[in-house]
């Protein structure tokens, strides 16, 4: 906000006194307005509403806008490219490379943007194991991405350690700030660019909160590697056993709904790494997608929904009676709520656990063929983690329409992913043979018929699935071999009917299932075929069968 007239704001008494004394200008912004450091929750309330920046719902969460982006722009994600980094870097579709001149440009006219403006700063850290724990700021524009980072990160615990706090990445948002294409070498005005040798994002042009996130995200996807801990976009809880479940899969496969077991803890529910100390989470919060959430299916997201401190981006309100309508769709499929880990009850404190002894690979099917459960060999767990199946839902990402669409999102998180795939699939392979980890596939999508025609598997359904497979209860069943994948499905489950683990005999028309069946089969060998060079032959082997799509028993 530029404060032409210098009013105080209301926390403008309080901006300092959480400072940090690694101040802005050692990231180059200098004749600042005023900066708003590490400010809490509530002090942050009154900065939104006094900017008018969004409104209080009722029982207490702020209620907000995205503006025009209402999901992540992917496309105009950018890496920077130069000699220290670039040999880690997985050019490409989503690692697209922006010269380094061109950053500092760009970096240098958003430095005399920000002049005689407002800011805020969010320190805190990344990662819950204390040996891979890694120090952020998050500067932005807006307070409410400042809440939003509050919420999502891990803060420091007490006033010595903000004031002693140095970043060793910081995450710029300026939304109101533009980049000019033909000059900056970027798509459109809207831009994601990352620095891995200047140890900084910078963001313009979008205030989707969750380009916050998947900033560091795809920091941490980078760096975690290179020090051999596995950089996951999965989900994670823990029975009261201590066995511990990862749940992979896009966004609107089920991750944060499924982890989120009132029986079970939860770990985190979206990035997590793996290292020799177990699993651990990236986060302090979550980022849950709640459209048409339900309280009886989901009710402890439900519940967070209605909790002050929860930031509710792009969610329909009532502005009279502030009542919120988690059902209306009006500025996007992708609703959004930003909330602390501690708003789920059964949340684990210390954000970690041991090693797992399950890995669920969650799928979409917008096809309605594919099982809804289907035990994985490691070698095909390999294949399902590096091919990524699921189906678009719509709002998740710019460019979705109205119904799913097939994608290959590699490592279950391909806009994320810096280094080649094989690197995150090798770590993924020795952990799982390492601690003997069993493997599952479970479609959470259509069943009796593709979108459109079929209906989304019952979720209670899932869940029963999901309770046997963890508690052992899947063990004991027969299994039959799925005649063009491979994979083991179970023929009975304990409180789901038979008809549903069998899913060609509820089409209309088997033979048009299986020549549905077969068609989803020969988009996976073809999208494999770009992996198949640098893939270990007993992966590649583990796919469907040309053989198998021809002559489905």
């Amino acid at each position: 906000m530029m404060n032409l007239l210098d009013i105080k704001t209301p926390a403008w008494d309080q901006r300092e006194a959480f400072k940090s004394d690694f101040g802005l200008e050692n990231h180059g912004l200098t004749n600042l307005h005023g900066v708003y450091w590490n400010l809490p929750t509530e002090a942050l309330y009154e900065e939104i509403i006094f900017r008018r920046e969004g409104r209080i719902s009722l029982m207490g969460p702020i209620v907000l806008k995205s503006g025009k982006h209402t999901s992540r722009a992917a496309q105009d994600k950018f890496i920077v490219r130069e000699a220290t980094t670039e040999d880690h870097v997985w050019w490409g579709e989503y690692n697209r490379p922006l010269a380094a001149d061109k950053f500092d440009e760009i970096y240098a006219r958003l430095s005399g943007f920000l002049q005689g403006r407002d800011v805020f700063v969010q320190d805190c850290y990344v990662g819950a194991d204390p040996d891979y724990r890694l120090p952020v700021r998050i500067i932005s524009e807006y307070a409410w991405h400042s809440l939003f980072a509050r919420n999502m990160f891990i803060k420091p615990a007490t006033h010595e350690e903000y004031r002693m706090h140095v970043p060793d990445f910081t995450v710029l948002c300026v939304p109101s700030f533009k980049a000019f294409g033909p000059i900056d070498s970027t798509r459109t005005s809207t831009f994601i660019i990352l620095n891995f040798a200047q140890r900084i994002a910078i963001i313009g042009d979008t205030a989707y909160g969750g380009e916050i996130k998947k900033s560091v995200f795809t920091l941490m996807n980078y760096l975690m590697p290179l020090e051999g801990v596995l950089s996951m976009h999965c989900s994670a809880n823990v029975g009261a056993d201590g066995e511990v479940a990862l749940f992979f899969g896009l966004s609107g496969t089920g991750k944060t709904t499924l982890s989120a077991d009132p029986t079970r803890g939860l770990i985190g529910d979206d990035e997590h790494g793996w290292s020799d100390n177990g699993i651990f989470n990236f986060e302090d919060g979550c980022y849950a997608k709640v459209i048409r959430l339900s309280p009886t299916a989901e009710p402890q997201i439900y519940a967070a929904t209605h909790r002050f401190g929860t930031v509710l981006e792009n969610v329909i309100y009532d502005p009279v009676t502030r009542l919120i309508d988690l059902d209306d769709d009006t500025i996007t499929e992708n609703t959004r709520a930003s909330y602390p880990l501690t708003f789920i009850e059964n949340a684990i404190p210390e954000k970690r656990a041991g090693h797992p002894s399950h890995i669920v690979f969650l799928t979409c099917d917008a096809q309605g063929v594919m099982p809804p459960i289907a035990r994985l060999t490691p070698d095909q767990a390999l294949y399902h983690f590096i091919s990524g199946y699921t189906s678009k839902i719509a709002g998740t990402e710019a460019g979705i329409g109205a119904e799913p669409e097939i994608t290959f999102s590699t490592c279950f998180g391909a806009p994320f992913m810096v280094h080649h795939p094989m690197v995150y699939a090798d770590l993924l392979k020795r952990k799982i043979l390492r601690y003997g980890v069993t493997c599952w596939l479970i479609n959470t999508g259509w069943t009796g018929g593709p979108y459109g025609v079929g209906k989304r598997i019952s979720i209670q359904h899932t869940r029963a699935l999901l309770k046997a497979a963890l508690s052992g209860d899947l063990s004991a069943v027969e299994y039959r071999i799925d005649p063009i994948f491979g994979f083991e499905v179970p023929q009975t489950c304990p409180g789901v009917p038979d008809e549903v683990l069998r899913p060609a005999e509820g089409w209309p028309s088997p033979e048009v299932y299986w020549q549905r069946y077969r068609e989803l089969a020969a988009r996976f060998i073809d999208n494999f075929v770009r992996f198949a060079a640098d893939c270990p032959p007993e992966v590649l082997a583990a796919g469907p069968k040309r053989e198998g799509i021809a002559q489905p028993r």
